[in-house]
């Protein structure tokens, strides 16, 4: 259970979501029937040993409600300060709900808000019905995500609205906090939400390779939730440095990771060019170079070509990050299989 009240969903946010989020892709069995503990307790120690205050338990692939509840009572045994991120990305509203109610029980700290494919509104109104309605069946502090990958933009050019956004935010006092990506890649969305509404909520920029130069301009306290936990702790230690004023320091550890950043750049131009869905083994496979468990994931799952898997893996030698000397063979084993 959540250890605010949901009036105080804002001032719980305010104070607790500070530093960066991680993203936690469950693990699984080798013949994928049932989760894999010790790999799931594995990346969230792993986690929190690089600095991450937060991570997301991703749900964007094939897991049940109750499944994803007992992937959320491990990690909250595993990282007992983490904050805990619901991943509202199931099927349909009312499995959304259902889920988020088994994940407030089990430990989730807060939600964040995805649309399921199958939603297709064709006003505003249908996107504030939605979203209102997700609100108002939960205790938990609420993470507004506008994004392209929704398809929203058929209603307005930002997907979500300036106008959208100020009626959810008055609507929904357990909106805590706007994952601002509006225009992607653009960093318009950012820019639009920090100046209305820095002061009512969290404003995060989750892409690491404008949160940092952005912090030249902008009071960020909290970033994510991103894949960034594959460079280890270096986005830890750069936010804090920008967060805390030392912002020259910050620019020096983000120019030594550069060709990492660009090789992710150019490996996720080979899925987001379009078809508004993220390659979750790919990221996976990010995070087992840095030392997380890996194996295999559920069909429906995107493959990762040979050719992302060796600049990812030089994009980190070359920018002296740790990477693993495993062979990319040993990723769909895992390091604790099960």
């Amino acid at each position: 259970m959540a250890t605010y009240k949901k009036a105080d969903a804002r001032a719980w946010a305010r104070e607790n979501l500070v530093g960066c989020s991680a993203v936690t892709i469950p693990s699984f069995s080798a013949d994928l029937k049932r989760l894999n503990e010790r790999g799931i307790r594995h990346d969230i120690e792993h986690t929190v040993g690089l600095g991450y205050s937060a991570t997301l338990l991703c749900s964007e692939l094939a897991i049940s409600p109750q499944e994803n509840a007992q992937l959320t009572a491990w990690a909250r045994e595993s990282g007992k300060n983490l904050i805990l991120f619901f991943h509202a990305a199931f099927g349909t509203l009312a499995e959304n709900i259902e889920a988020v109610k088994l994940a407030e029980n089990a430990g989730a700290d807060i939600v964040l808000l995805s649309y399921p494919p199958q939603f297709w509104p064709t006003n505003e109104q249908e996107i504030y019905d939605y979203t209102k309605a997700f609100c108002d069946a939960t205790d938990l502090a609420v993470m507004l995500f506008p994004i392209p990958l929704w398809g929203f933009e058929r209603v307005h050019p930002a997907g979500m609205s300036l106008e959208l956004v100020r009626r959810l935010l008055a609507d929904c006092p357990n909106i805590a906090a706007i994952k601002s990506e509006q225009g992607f890649p653009l960093p318009a969305g950012i820019c639009e939400m920090y100046y209305h509404f820095r002061d009512q909520v969290v404003i995060s920029c989750p892409i690491e390779g404008d949160a940092i130069p952005l912090m030249s301009l902008m009071k960020l306290q909290f970033s994510g939730t991103s894949n960034t936990a594959w460079m280890s702790d270096y986005y830890p230690k750069a936010f804090e440095l920008a967060r805390t004023g030392r912002f020259e320091e910050a620019m020096e550890l983000y120019w030594k990771v550069n060709p990492a950043r660009g090789a992710n750049g150019a490996a996720a131009q080979s899925y987001a060019g379009g078809t508004g869905v993220l390659n979750r083994t790919m990221w996976k496979y990010q995070d087992w170079l840095a030392g997380f468990n890996g194996g295999p994931l559920r069909a429906p799952a995107m493959r990762v070509p040979d050719r992302f898997m060796k600049s990812l893996r030089q994009g980190l030698v070359a920018s002296g990050l740790p990477v693993t000397s495993d062979p990319d063979s040993a990723f769909m084993i895992g390091r604790h299989p099960c």
